[in-house]
């Protein structure tokens, strides 16, 4: 049976592939983006089998107005994936306001305001998925990507809530946490104005194995059959990792924090009292 599944962010990158995957195998979806006319080739190639919308997600009235239309459309949404985001590179101290606001707005705020409009309808519906695009950056940091990987870790502690909460409602969630994908993402990101102090951290850090290899990046078409498993799967997974380089870094940032932790137990059992 076919699903209807509403991603947010569609016009390029992992959104449209994902998109279009859904798409060829017969599922009916809603794509949107900030500008409509970039979702033109999907309705010229599927036709009535998808429903553009032009979303602004930082805008909370326009995300319930979106999730009303797509219902209203195609009767039912199955799946959602909150994919639309910003990304933005700079250490802490190059951080400006306009940029640090909007990050949150968008990757934040907008994941929220989605997850709010559509949960009325799963759960009348009694069934549900959210896929909820995090990071690998959700998990872990790196310097210069301080403020992009607040703006997941905070979705990533609001979602592991929600996955509790709605538990016996028939809903799921799953975080997807991606590693570095060879899209525009980079070169679409807000960077921050450089202050000369951090030049030669900068300078070491991109030069580090990590992203100069020839797999550094993972390639975006590889990704939709995990996608399509997790999104047909009767017991889906909290937390999936995209790509081959995640895992391995949690593990080790893992172990150092619960070598952290454990050697600093005494000093935090006593301040209990």
């Amino acid at each position: 049976m076919s699903k209807t599944i509403f991603i947010t962010g569609a016009s390029r990158g992992l959104g449209k592939i994902w998109a279009e995957a859904f798409l060829d195998r017969g599922d009916k979806v809603i794509v949107t983006s900030r500008n409509i006319s970039a979702l033109q080739d999907f309705v010229e190639k599927y036709g009535e089998a998808v429903l553009p919308l032009e979303l602004d997600i930082a805008d909370r009235a326009a995300c319930f107005e979106a999730i009303s239309k797509a219902k209203l459309h195609f009767g039912k949404i199955d799946v959602v994936i909150n994919n639309a985001g910003i990304g933005v590179f700079g250490t802490v101290e190059e951080l400006d306001e306009q940029a640090s606001r909007a990050i949150f707005e968008a990757n934040f705020f907008g994941t929220l305001w989605i997850t709010q409009a559509v949960l009325p309808i799963l759960r009348e519906q009694g069934q549900g998925h959210i896929l909820q695009v995090s990071s690998a950056m959700g998990i872990y940091s790196f310097p210069t990507v301080g403020l992009y990987s607040a703006s997941k870790f905070a979705v990533e502690g609001l979602s592991e809530a929600l996955s509790q909460e709605v538990k016996g409602m028939g809903i799921h969630i799953t975080l997807v946490e991606p590693n570095g994908y060879a899209t525009d993402f980079n070169s679409s990101s807000v960077q921050s104005n450089s202050i000369p102090a951090y030049d030669s951290m900068k300078a070491e850090l991109y030069a580090h194995p990590e992203f100069t290899a020839d797999d550094a990046y993972g390639n975006p078409k590889a990704t939709p059959e995990a996608i399509l498993k997790v999104v047909d799967s009767s017991t889906p997974p909290l937390r999936l990792f995209l790509g081959k380089k995640a895992f391995p870094l949690a593990k080790y940032f893992y172990s150092d924090r619960l070598a952290n932790w454990e050697n600093w137990n005494d000093v935090s059992a006593k301040a209990h009292g």
